[in-house]
């Protein structure tokens, strides 16, 4: 008898139809072909958008399977209509297009969230996004561009494409083809390879930074900013693009009596102009929730031994800003 329960409990551990081992067997096999599926798709797309066709190789480089594996994608994916072969090349169908956008887009917008919303560190939210893009929906992704203003651009400085899969044109130019000695702004930083952006972000290049090529070699590209030189072989080099700084959009103009909250002495009040434009996300949500909207008065009361936090009283009531915060919100003085 106790044999026959055990044996009982067990087939019923495994045949469950919702938690049963064969029924997470199954869903692992799903989700992993899904996976699998729309990392193909965003391939080709890339390829595409480089104006390269994509092969067998390539696919298997990117998703890392066998032959036999990679063979029954690819005849899967023909035969559901989002792929068709030339040769030994492959191509998107427009079927294939839409979704291949879809996860660009929910990559694209969840790295967005996570830098800005979340304030994960820059260098880690691709490998968080390739993992958020398989299971966001049109409807979601829809209600998450919305909640963020729709954006155009992602952390990286990709555009991101619209609910429609419309894809503006990427920003700047490589530096590959960019002029020696003439100042560029840099615009976009390929995140892919990883390995690529990860050298960028330990050299402490930037979105907005001014830089000038002042040499180029087969073996190195070497940039300036004016006060550091920075070197990167020019597979590396070629992931930084860059726009004329006279086509950015000029700072604000703010008068010279508007400063930083930062700036008040303690006891000293002031009216709120403005935050930081390029202030953004829930932080930028968070002051503007707790008062910080044109015209309100602020006395800074109080400042710790260290100097930070600061006490800030606003619409009666305390408030503690810490100085990257202060900083970011622009007043004038009060007599």
């Amino acid at each position: 008898m106790t044999t026959f329960l055990i044996i009982l409990v067990v087939v019923l551990i495994v045949v469950m139809p919702t938690h049963g081992l064969a029924a997470q067997l199954r869903r692992y096999r799903l989700t992993l072909t899904r996976e699998r599926t729309e990392n193909a798709l965003k391939h080709l797309l890339r390829q595409a958008t480089e104006g390269h066709a994509a092969s067998f190789a390539s696919l298997q480089g990117v998703l890392r399977v066998s032959d036999r594996q990679l063979m029954a994608l690819t005849q899967h994916l023909e035969r559901d209509g989002l792929v068709r072969s030339e040769g030994a090349l492959f191509q998107l169908t427009p079927d294939g297009e839409r979704v291949a956008l879809h996860v660009l887009r929910a990559h694209r917008l969840w790295e967005l969230y996570l830098a800005d919303e979340l304030g994960v560190p820059i260098d880690r939210v691709h490998e968080q996004a390739e993992r958020a893009e398989h299971s966001l929906s049109k409807a979601q992704l829809d209600r998450l561009s919305a909640s963020m203003g729709h954006p155009e651009l992602d952390p990286h400085g990709d555009p991101i494409p619209t609910a429609d899969g419309q894809v503006p044109t990427s920003p700047g130019t490589p530096l590959g083809a960019w002029p020696p000695s003439v100042p560029g702004r840099i615009v976009h930083l390929e995140d892919e390879p990883p390995l690529a952006y990860a050298q960028l972000s330990a050299e402490g290049l930037r979105l907005g930074q001014i830089v000038r090529v002042i040499d180029r070699s087969p073996t190195r590209v070497v940039l300036s900013d004016g006060e550091n030189e920075y070197r990167l072989a020019p597979m590396v080099a070629a992931n930084v693009h860059v726009a004329a700084v006279e086509a950015q959009p000029a700072p604000a103009a703010w008068p010279a009596d508007v400063i930083p909250l930062s700036g008040l002495v303690t006891g000293e009040s002031a009216e709120v102009v403005a935050l930081d434009p390029a202030f953004r996300g829930f932080a930028r949500r968070r002051l503007l929730d707790l008062g910080f909207t044109p015209g309100a008065r602020i006395r800074s009361d109080l400042a710790t031994f260290a100097g930070d936090p600061r006490a800030y009283r606003l619409r009666g009531t305390t408030i503690a800003l810490r100085r990257e915060q202060s900083d970011r919100v622009l007043v004038r003085r009060l007599a």
